[in-house]
């Protein structure tokens, strides 16, 4: 903890610069941050400094759990000193929807933030993006052999694509990749007619899946199809395993590419969404068909790669468009990348899961094995992959629950809740692309910054903490 302390307090300090260049009035919450910071990382690192290296699986999802939450803490203190969030829930709120690149905002009026603010708001989804504690093992592989535990409790997805037999190694490609994307996308946002701020600040949350932006309009607000494109494209990479990225990009494999299942499976969603929506808004608004293809696919890419930018307010399209957007909030992108939501190669599973149950009808005695990528799936994965759509399924029915006691309308509860969940950040109602969520009321947003939270961390590795036997002694 007293390491990532140092690290947070590192990426304060870059923001405590830039508010000293833009001479703004946030300066003195960035110092009192960043030392508030490091003084509490001291002790801590003092502390544990004698502390035994080898981690177990247990200490890996204490550890990425306790990292995400004090990050958090800490991550909140700019927007609460300054003023400019003075509110502790909404504080807590904005920094726990940064770091689990949710996007979700309590800001009713963002452009009147300072120039390091809204840095840090874009920052803390690019560091939640790839995450926390990768970016440790990545540039101080202080944990030894318990790097993979923690990586492994962090990464998103049922399996581990390990690009080296070396965890550390593994995650310096990683952020390498997603480095370059970065600054790739930042070059031609400029190209674009954005300034240099705007265009690192929309890339970082672009890469990150995240969808913080600097204007209140989100992307709509630049009225460029350049932009739209581009941040499309930048959109759907960074929803793919960056594992196979990094294949593609340094090995030039693009038939590792082409050849993967969840990757087809992720091509054929949007596409099939894209042209259905396409085909909707021809048929419902004046659209022509360049604008409607943009804003669809634009839409489709956002919502499955859980990115959550806007490009119109999509509550003013045909009602059975809002289903469709539902449905692809489920769907997540590719597990190994930024994104949230139940990722594609789950519903890869599933699907052969259930079409060789219609097989086994026609046929009991056959053998049918669940394939992926020309490998046989193991009956353990495909139990975890099962379970995990279980307690989705559970976890969004509970929240709907509460935060209809809470007192949330019907379709407002369930869009809060599945919007959290899958770390998405725009639904449909009073959290629809053209609201805030400053409306819900504190309860609601404490239980959205808990599935925030749970979402991000794939649901077992917090949800463990709460089981008595987790605690037993080793």
């Amino acid at each position: 903890m007293g390491f990532l302390l140092f690290i947070e307090a590192g990426f304060l300090s870059l923001c405590t610069a830039l508010s000293i260049f833009y001479k703004e009035p946030d300066m003195a919450a960035f110092i009192l941050s960043t030392l508030l910071t490091i003084a509490v990382g001291i002790p801590l690192s003092y502390t544990g400094k004698d502390a035994e290296r080898k981690l177990s699986r247990k200490d890996g999802y204490v550890i990425v759990t306790f990292a995400w939450i004090i990050f958090s803490i800490f991550g909140m203190l700019p927007y609460y000193l300054s003023g400019y969030i003075p509110n502790l829930t909404n504080a807590f709120f904005e920094t726990m929807s940064g770091f689990s690149t949710t996007g979700a905002s309590i800001l009713d009026d963002i452009e009147s933030l300072p120039h390091a603010l809204l840095f840090w708001r874009s920052m803390t989804q690019w560091i939640g993006g790839m995450g926390i504690v990768i970016f440790t093992i990545a540039v101080l592989p202080i944990f030894g052999v318990g790097g993979i535990q923690l990586f492994a409790a962090e990464a998103t997805g049922p399996k581990i694509d390990k690009i080296s037999p070396r965890i550390d190694v593994t995650a310096k490609w990683i952020w390498g990749i997603y480095i370059v994307l970065t600054i790739t996308e930042t070059i031609l946002l400029m190209l674009g007619g954005l300034s240099l701020f705007d265009s690192v600040c929309h890339a970082m949350s672009t890469t990150a899946t995240g969808g913080f932006s600097t204007k209140q309009d989100s992307i709509a607000a630049f009225h460029s199809p350049y932009v739209e494109y581009v941040i499309t494209i930048f959109m759907f990479l960074s929803g793919i395993n960056f594992s196979l990225l990094y294949l593609l990009f340094l090995k030039g494999s693009i038939k590792r590419l082409l050849g993967d299942s969840e990757v087809r499976w992720y091509v054929k969603t949007v596409l099939t969404f894209t042209i259905i929506i396409t085909i909707g808004l021809l048929i419902s608004s004046p659209m022509g068909l360049e604008e409607a293809f943009r804003k669809s696919s634009f839409l489709v890419v956002s919502l499955q790669t859980t990115c959550g930018y806007v490009t119109d307010d999509y509550m003013l399209w045909a009602p059975p468009l809002w289903m469709l957007t539902t449905i692809i909030t489920y769907c997540g992108a590719c597990a190994g990348s930024t994104s949230g939501g139940t990722k594609c190669i789950r519903a890869v599973i599933v699907a052969r899961i259930a079409k060789n149950e219609f097989m086994h009808i026609l046929h009991p005695n056959a053998v049918l094995p669940v394939k992926v990528n020309g490998h046989s799936v193991s009956s353990t994965t495909k139990s975890t992959v099962l379970a995990f759509f279980v307690v989705f399924v559970l976890l969004v029915f509970l929240g709907w629950f509460v935060m209809m006691i809470i007192g949330l309308d019907f379709d407002d509860a369930y869009s809060v809740v599945i919007s959290s969940l899958a770390n998405v950040g725009p639904g449909i109602g009073m959290c629809g692309p053209s609201f805030s969520w400053n409306a819900l009321p504190d309860a609601a947003k404490w239980l959205s910054i808990v599935y925030m939270l749970i979402g991000r961390l794939e649901l077992f590795t917090v949800l463990l903490l709460f089981s008595p036997t987790f605690w037993k002694k080793r």
